[in-house]
């Protein structure tokens, strides 16, 4: 730990001489000198050339099925505690750069050099003016820790911004490290759809509510400073949307009543933090000095804009108030006197005039300024709620409605068939749905739910997408569903595209749709697509399905400008590698030119929505990020490859895909080692989130979700779904003698630089000890073969990125996240090796003291990798 900057050092050693105090005083010194004599061991194995754990081993072997679950949540509780030291670090270090006069801006910068490729000061405030950024929340579950062990986490980092002070607060320090330890780490029982929407809104409050209006302050400065000109207060580039309760596929837990309850309590929240916002507002503007205008509207008073906003506060009382009346199941009597956001602005707006026309212009751009600028990026609903779901479940209810009139089965159809009757109907003026229809319950819940879309105010909602969407019909399906329930604007309905064939299809499917005359009027010139990156890696392996969504996205990039409608391209990104993740900086950057044309949606999901936007702090450097590389994307993209890269691409990729088959899908021993050797069935038990760990109950590995698919290989540290068939690839054109051509790709490439990049930062974390340990301790013997061929493809996929980056060591030119794996290790080992032990006895005689330290392994694991899926 030595090479660690010594202020991080400092605050991991104070932090784990606390917890340390705090495990002496609970089991007794006797205790602790356990946990330290395990760690002591795990340190000094991976001090060793060649790695020797036999004494660690030995140490864990002979714990006491009392002991297990206390050891796991000690080393657990401390990659917590390093992990919130690390993020304190990162802003540390930024407030420290930031205040130095010679340390660079990059945005700054990037604005000089948009300038210098001719770019105007118009040219470039005009294009940040509509950019369209949407950070979309999902729900997916894999932030393991519980939301009060977050809310300590985050009182920690109060301490320690404090500490950076100079303030005392080791006493408060030492009661919130002994609240976490005396904590659960791991939940009772799965959060509901309802709770992760909470969990969602507390981050919004927490720290993005604060963090939006400093960095539109931030942007406006240097957007005055490089051009000369500013933004206007109602103009906001990035907003946020949600799954959270929106995203039922596959999750029975998110019902209609359920929506109808999240897009209520987004209402509320939102006027609760402009309440309190007015209110704090109203206690700085006591001026009295005041425009006609003003005065015209308050009449002679002592404290005109306190006036003002007494009655906009009472106002959106009365709102809140009505909120929850319809939160406790009653129908609002009357409208709501805050409805819309205009209706919130017009009197903020009026101060605003009021102050600067009246010589107090430096109190105008304090608070009110940001409260403005608030409502520009969160509405009245704080995120716009997504509805997501699969197409079969909309399949189903047309095929009860045509068996029901008599017409056959609607899926058995053609797909020419079922447009027809799908148009009829919606250019029909007749009811679809009969009075006397008894649907089953599944068929009611899909039309319950288009009942509440279509009673949502428009503004509460972002887009409907369609799983596994594959043609026409599975969106103009919806489109006539939500017009049955009377919904009477044109919502978004997009169609996800999720595995290889699906994106192969994504083009002919949207031509399909552009040809239709109804639909294209229906567009308006706008037309949204998702692209999975989860599934289709998991159908393809990760280098043919990264190339897959690439072309893709320049397929239907080309197709939407010859038709001349505006394409916006929805990213479903996840958090690690194998699901598209990675710095969302660099990804946007290697995307297709033409394909970010100012606007861009992308999920953020579980623990990354925290370690992105948990602390207002990082918030504003993400946002920073995301602004200026779609600005950049769309103003100066990179170049489109040429066609002997393109060729090189199609041949890794088609390498890549038949090789990752070869073993996932044909190899007859695949399924039985991946469920001996990973936890992959003891992760259902872990209460993650609302949704079942699988599609269909009774499935296998196929029907497993994406996320447990790849938390399951993390856990073992394989990770096999990140390089499994670009080994191979990489190999074979290497062997052709592509090195040379592989390596000018990689330097003159975005899109390829970020894929090698991304293969080698997951091979760092990867492990083949690890690995070979959870092998040998619960693979039977005649799948061992299996195991050893995987270990040895990873140490080769490793000498690739090593030639490809021409380094001696992976992550050379990134150092701190070398060091920040290699600092994690000796902490991330015991767990591993307890969690193999774990798994070995309680597979063999189960036993619930074992299960629960299981557990905890898991959430541990996930806290030292910074990653679950």
């Amino acid at each position: 730990m030595s090479d660690l900057h010594e202020d991080l050092r400092d605050d991991v050693r104070m932090l784990g001489e606390s917890l340390g105090r705090t495990i002496s005083s609970d089991l007794g010194p006797e205790f602790l000198e356990r946990v330290e004599y395990i760690r002591q061991l795990a340190k000094a194995g991976r001090n060793e050339e060649e790695p020797e754990h036999l004494q660690l081993l030995e140490a864990i072997g002979q714990l006491h099925e009392d002991e297990v679950l206390p050891i796991a949540r000690a080393f657990t509780q401390f990659l917590n505690l390093a992990n919130i030291a690390e993020e304190h670090h990162r802003v540390r270090r930024r407030l420290d750069n930031a205040s130095a006069q010679d340390a660079p801006d990059e945005f700054q910068d990037l604005l000089t050099h948009l300038r210098e490729q001719g770019f105007s000061a118009d040219q470039l405030v005009e294009t940040l003016k509509t950019l369209d950024i949407d950070l979309v929340l999902t729900a997916h579950p894999t932030e393991v820790n519980r939301r009060t062990l977050i809310q300590k986490y985050d009182g920690i980092t109060d301490c320690l911004k404090k500490l950076d002070r100079k303030v005392p607060c080791q006493t408060r320090v030492d009661e919130l490290v002994s609240q976490i330890w005396h904590t659960d780490e791991i939940r009772k029982q799965r959060p509901t759809p309802v709770d992760e929407a909470k969990w969602g809104f507390a981050v919004l409050e927490n720290s993005l509510w604060s963090a939006v209006p400093r960095f539109l302050r931030r942007l406006d400065n240097e957007l005055r400073a490089s051009l000369g000109q500013g933004l206007p207060l109602d103009c906001c580039p990035v907003r946020f949307s949600s799954w959270m309760g929106g995203d039922r596929d596959g999750n029975p837990n998110v019902t209609a009543e359920v929506t109808k309850e999240v897009l209520l309590l987004a209402r509320w929240e939102a006027l609760d933090l402009y309440i309190r916002s007015v209110d704090e507002l109203r206690g700085e503007l006591s001026m009295f000095r005041a425009t006609a205008e003003m005065k015209a509207l308050v009449g002679e008073v002592d404290e005109p804009y306190r006036t003002l906003l007494g009655s906009l506060k009472h106002d959106l009382l009365i709102s809140r108030e009505g909120i929850e009346s319809q939160l406790d199941g009653f129908q609002p009597e009357a409208e709501l006197p805050i409805n819309t956001p205009e209706q919130l602005l017009a009197p903020l707006q009026l101060c605003h005039r009021s102050l600067i026309e009246s010589g107090m212009a430096s109190i105008a751009a304090g608070k009110l300024e940001d409260l403005i600028r608030r409502v520009a990026c969160f509405g009245l609903t704080m995120v716009r709620l997504d509805i997501r779901q699969n197409a079969d479940r909309h399949a189903a209810v047309l095929d009860e409605l045509t068996g029901f009139y008599g017409l056959g089965r609607y899926s058995q159809w053609s797909e020419a068939d079922k447009q027809a009757f799908l148009l009829r109907e919606l250019a029909s003026r007749r009811p679809l749905l009969p009075r006397h229809w008894q649907p089953t319950a599944e068929v009611q819940e899909v039309l319950d739910t288009c009942r509440v879309v279509a009673e949502a105010d428009p503004k509460a909602l972002g887009s409907y997408v369609i799983s596994m969407a594959s043609q026409p019909s599975d969106v103009l399906s919806v489109i006539l569903l939500l017009r049955e329930q009377g919904i009477r604007h044109n919502l978004r309905v997009v169609p996800l595209f999720e595995t290889l064939d699906d994106l192969d299809n994504a083009r002919a499917c949207i031509e399909a749709l552009f040809e239709i005359d109804w639909y294209r009027s229906y567009a308006q010139g706008h037309q949204e697509v998702m692209i999975g990156y989860s599934d289709s890696s998991k159908d393809a392996g990760q280098l043919a399905a990264a190339w897959g969504q690439y072309r893709a996205q320049e397929a239907l990039t080309r197709l939407c400008a010859q038709h001349n409608i505006k394409l916006t391209l929805f990213h479903g990104r996840g958090g690690t590698v194998g699901r598209g993740g990675g710095p969302s900086h660099t990804a946007i950057l290697a995307q297709p030119p033409g394909s970010v044309a100012g606007s861009l949606r992308v999920t953020e999901q579980g623990e990354m929505i925290r370690f992105k936007f948990g602390v207002p702090e990082l918030a504003i450097r993400n946002l920073e990020l995301y602004t200026g590389a779609v600005l950049q994307a769309t103003l100066a993209p990179a170049p489109a490859p040429d066609d002997a890269w393109r060729e090189n691409m199609d041949a890794l990729a088609a390498s890549g895909l038949a090789s990752y088959r070869a073993i996932v899908r044909d190899d007859p021993q695949f399924v039985p080692y991946f469920r001996s050797a990973t936890p992959e069935q003891e992760l259902a038990k872990l209460p993650l989130g609302s949704r079942p760990a699988k599609r269909r109950a009774d499935g296998g590995v196929e029907s497993l979700r994406a996320i447990p698919w790849i938390f399951a290989w993390t856990q073992i540290r394989l990770m096999l779904p990140a390089w499994l068939g670009s080994d191979a690839a990489l190999g074979q054109a290497i062997k052709e003698g592509e090195l040379p051509r592989l390596q000018h790709m990689y330097s003159h490439w975005p899109f390829f630089r970020s894929y090698i990049d991304m293969l080698e930062m997951v091979l760092a974390k990867s492990d083949i000890n690890i690995a070979a340990y959870y092998e040998q301790r619960l693979v039977s013997p005649e799948l061992t073969t299996l195991g050893s061929a995987l270990r040895s493809r990873l140490l080769t996929a490793v000498e690739h990125v090593k030639r490809i980056k021409s380094v001696t060591h992976l992550l050379d030119h990134n150092p701190v996240i070398r060091q920040s794996i290699d600092v994690r290790n000796p902490y991330i080992d015991p767990l591993h090796f307890l969690q193999a032990e774990l798994l070995y006895r309680d597979r063999n005689q189960p036993d619930q003291r074992l299960e629960q330290a299981l557990m905890v392994t898991m959430a541990g694991i996930s806290a030292g990798m910074r990653n679950t899926g």
